[in-house]
């Protein structure tokens, strides 16, 4: 007779946002874990399992970050209705581990507090135990058990065996097999609560010597009015050149590597469609967009420097004024900060923004900052019009070029959140911890570059070889017609894609678009960067004999004029994202009104800006 398998436990990690609870879910899970989203929301869903030396599994949930169980952003509220079984695809834990901050027990000990009052199992994870002691706070383990009456263990996530403690004590827990709902208590005031926790610490906490200083002695001038700005200032500036000077070798690279495998291509392969196929629409296609990795990677590198080391809460705080004076609250800056990278992670992070009406703002304006898709157009015209040559001493044209755009998205935003500001207020003051300053962690950031770097070539392997693909036939067919013997324009131009194009001419060409720019428009919506890889594909298929060898970046130098350039680079700066943040959007509002108002407004900013930018660049131009 087999003995009854062993219960499976769910134990929920609930926390105050950056006090090592994720990475404690890591170590505790490694690989065995799916990422998604809660039923409804896009609010993200972390669970995994571990397996201990007798067989029996636990699951693992790592819940978004709180600072209440009596939450107000949606990550809150999600949290607050899983730990009371009150969401309807969740059930309830059967155990609670609450996990603080070991330099910061001020803070995390009021949801310790609050989350005793549910009456579930519970354990309380001091996390970061490592970094306490090196600042001289002694915490007493044992009186700390004793006055919140749950077992206390100390954790070190980033460390290998570090969850080793809290393993040992889960194993010790009364589970049961019956689940009760869980309710919350009464609202306890923040002065009562803090009174208690207070007490607490006076009990169960030594701080040793004095906190250090150095952090302060930097702020002086980091969170200064002017000297603060201007070191804000010339960090992105810095940033922007580096992304222009630091990568070209690579990119070199890369180039070479592209063209190697079309010669080889060329050779080995018999003539034919099969062989157009993977020369014009994969390979060209793809090399197109994987050339420009390098510059994102670099990109990446400094903001992920800047977010470990500390200093991205305070530009929040830097810019807070600034923000505040077009409707905005500080606290919008590392959403929109996200949205450099991406606007969708940008719009997700929005949640942890606690007004409604600050967080559909910067919602709305999210898709004005420049994300790393727009940054392989950007560097393919800036490099095919701009010249390589030094501005004043050490600054370099293109990233001077490159710089301005990027600061026209973030002029334009503030400039549409001021427009919103009227009919949405922003009266709330800005409430941020601003943790001390420490050195980025090399395997974090390594693990942090690596993930960035595994997202753009799966996204240049699925999402833009298919629309390449497709683009391809689209291209390629139905050819030239037959009773056309002696043909003017290349094949494209008779081919589904060309009457696309010629069709969306009559529209753009008023902003100096021509057919070849109008088909790229179109797959750029499913993903900016595509638009380079169809540029690359069309213009290798409007050109004919030699031509054909020679890279995308010259050809567009040969075929469009300095405005037209301006223009369409003016163009990315505001045309809408891809249909997938739209969809995010909609997902986040709960309604197509706001995806409808931001295709309809970007759209209408897109056309303006490139009108205006085309329109003064031909006077320019005929004047000389």
């Amino acid at each position: 007779m087999n003995s009854a398998a062993p219960l499976s436990p769910l134990v929920a990690l609930v926390g105050n946002p950056n006090c090592g609870k994720s990475a404690l879910f890591n170590r505790l899970t490694g690989a065995r874990q799916k990422v998604a989203n809660f039923a409804g929301v896009t609010v993200e869903r972390k669970i995994g399992h571990y397996v201990n030396s007798a067989g029996r599994v636990w699951q693992i949930l790592d819940l978004p970050g709180t600072y209440s169980v009596n939450g107000n952003t949606p990550d809150e509220l999600i949290t607050q209705a899983v730990i009371t079984g009150q969401y309807q695809s969740e059930s309830i834990p059967d155990a609670l581990v609450c996990v603080v901050d070991a330099t910061n027990l001020r803070r995390g000990l009021r949801i310790a507090l609050e989350l005793r009052q549910l009456n579930l199992p519970m354990i309380l994870a001091i996390n970061m135990i490592d970094v306490a002691q090196r600042r001289n706070i002694h915490i007493d383990l044992d009186a700390l058990s004793k006055a919140l009456a749950i077992p206390v263990v100390e954790t070190v996530a980033i460390k290998p065996k570090g969850e080793a403690n809290l393993l040992a004590a889960l194993e010790q827990l009364p589970l049961g097999t019956e689940k009760k709902l869980a309710t919350v208590g009464p609202h306890t005031e923040v002065t009562e609560l803090q009174s208690q926790v207070n007490t607490i610490l006076a009990t169960c906490v030594q701080f040793r010597s004095p906190p250090s200083t150095w952090t302060d002695n930097i702020d002086r001038i980091v969170l200064h009015p002017v000297w603060g700005t201007a070191l804000f200032l010339c960090l992105m500036f810095l940033v922007f050149q580096a992304v222009f000077s630091w990568a070209e070798w690579p990119m070199n690279a890369i180039r070479s590597g592209v063209e190697g495998l079309e010669n080889f291509l060329q050779v080995y392969m018999p003539e034919g469609k099969l062989r157009d196929l993977f020369l014009q629409g994969i390979v060209r296609g793809s090399g197109a967009v994987l050339v420009f990795l390098p510059q994102i990677v670099i990109l990446f590198f400094f903001i992920l420097t800047l977010e470990a080391s500390g200093y991205l809460p305070r530009a929040a705080f830097l810019l807070d004024r600034l923000m505040g004076s077009v409707g905005l609250s500080g606290r919008a800056f590392i959403p929109l900060l996200s949205s450099f990278a991406c606007a969708i992670p940008g719009i997700m992070s929005t949640r942890t923004i606690q007004h409604p009406r600050d967080r559909l703002i910067t919602i709305m304006i999210a898709p004005l900052m420049t994300c790393s898709a727009r940054l392989p157009v950007y560097a393919l015209i800036i490099a095919a019009f701009i010249p390589d040559r030094p501005l004043v001493g050490i600054l370099n044209l293109q990233g001077v070029v490159l710089f301005v755009l990027y600061m026209a998205g973030i002029l334009s935003a503030m400039l549409v959140a001021w427009v919103m500001k009227p009919r949405i207020k922003n009266n709330h003051a800005l409430l941020l911890e601003l943790p001390d300053y420490h050195w980025p962690n090399l395997r974090n950031l390594g693990l942090g570059l690596w993930e960035r770097i595994r997202l753009f070539i799966t996204r240049v392997g699925t999402i833009i070889l298919s629309l390449m693909v497709l683009l391809w036939f689209l291209s390629n067919f139905p050819g030239v017609p037959e009773n056309v013997t002696h043909p003017t324009h290349p094949a494209i131009y008779y081919s589904i894609a060309g009457l696309i194009g010629r069709g969306l001419e009559v529209i753009f060409a008023p902003i100096g678009f021509n057919w070849q720019i109008c088909i790229a428009l179109v797959p750029g919506m499913a993903a900016r960067e595509v638009a380079v890889a169809a540029l690359g594909t069309v213009y290798a298929l409007s050109q004919q004999g030699d031509s054909l060898a020679q890279t995308l970046q010259p050809l567009i130098a040969q075929s469009w004029t300095l405005p037209t350039a301006l223009s369409l680079l003016a163009w990315f700066v505001f045309a809408p994202q891809c249909i997938a943040t739209l969809s995010v959007v909609k997902r986040e509002t709960n309604s197509w009104r706001y995806p409808l108002i931001m295709v309809s407004y970007l759209f209408g900013l897109a056309y303006l800006a490139s009108f205006m930018t085309y329109r003064i660049a031909l006077f320019f131009s005929e004047i000389n």
